[in-house]
């Protein structure tokens, strides 16, 4: 029998359990038939569970639907396709040919912005009630984790000088493999997040404003690391050449 292809995001809801019924067997007919994109699936499938394997507490906590893989990976695609109108808007504002097309050679978006999954993540869990999969009281498990999928580059900052406590950890999934985004929050309550995944290949050390926030990010082997926060805050700015050993 022959079965529609799926499209990527009932791939995504595939490997995260969220297509149910009929087409959830249909789906699960066709990667049967289709081995590269099985295997696609069956890794998206397994950096998921990886990251609650060895949380205690993982089953308990209540739902987050905003910070699951799916619902992740949907909104950056979201954003890629926005940039991409908006980059069409402009192409035909400035004409096809001649200057229109050299200046726009640069600017056209092939992806998303860098990092834009950690300005994501710190997002979705700052101001609202998200349960921390690592609380302040779990330092050794969080470490133990940290070090198992970032080693060296994992060591869990101390920001005490700068005035921040550690709240907790989130941990995440990426195409590129398991994430965590630790949230340190200091005694008038501003947040800073420090956001780690394995970093792509084509990742270059940089920064950028997302609106009111601000992430500074580079590559420490192959963890990609970001610090995420407002642009106003003065010592936020300071975290990342902290970590990074440059103060």
């Amino acid at each position: 029998m022959n079965h529609q292809p799926p499209n990527s995001d009932e791939l995504h809801a595939f490997a995260d359990g969220q297509l149910d019924g009929r087409r959830h067997d249909e789906v699960a007919a066709w990667l049967a038939t289709h081995p590269a994109e099985a295997a696609r699936v069956r890794g998206w499938k397994r950096d998921a569970g990886a990251l609650r394997a060895t949380l205690g507490t993982a089953a308990t906590l209540p739902p987050a639907p905003q910070l699951q893989p799916a619902a992740i990976r949907r909104r950056l695609r979201g954003q890629r396709r926005q940039r991409l109108a908006q980059a069409a808007v402009l192409v035909l504002a400035l004409g096809l040919g001649g200057s229109g097309g050299w200046l726009l050679r640069d600017a056209r978006p092939d992806g998303p912005p860098p990092m834009a999954d950690a300005v994501s993540a710190y997002r979705m869990i700052v101001g609202r009630e998200v349960e921390m999969d690592f609380a302040s009281d779990r330092v050794g498990g969080l470490q133990a984790w940290l070090a198992r999928h970032f080693g060296d580059a994992g060591r869990l900052p101390d920001l005490a000088a700068q005035g921040y406590a550690l709240r907790g950890a989130r941990m995440l999934s990426t195409p590129e493999g398991p994430a965590a985004m630790l949230l340190y929050e200091d005694a008038g309550g501003a947040t800073v997040g420090v956001y780690l995944r394995p970093r792509t290949a084509r990742m270059r050390d940089g920064a950028r404003r997302d609106g009111e926030l601000v992430a500074r990010y580079w590559a420490e082997g192959d963890t990609a690391v970001a610090v995420v926060g407002t642009h106003l805050d003065q010592r936020a700015r300071k975290v990342a050449p902290l970590l990074r050993g440059e103060i």
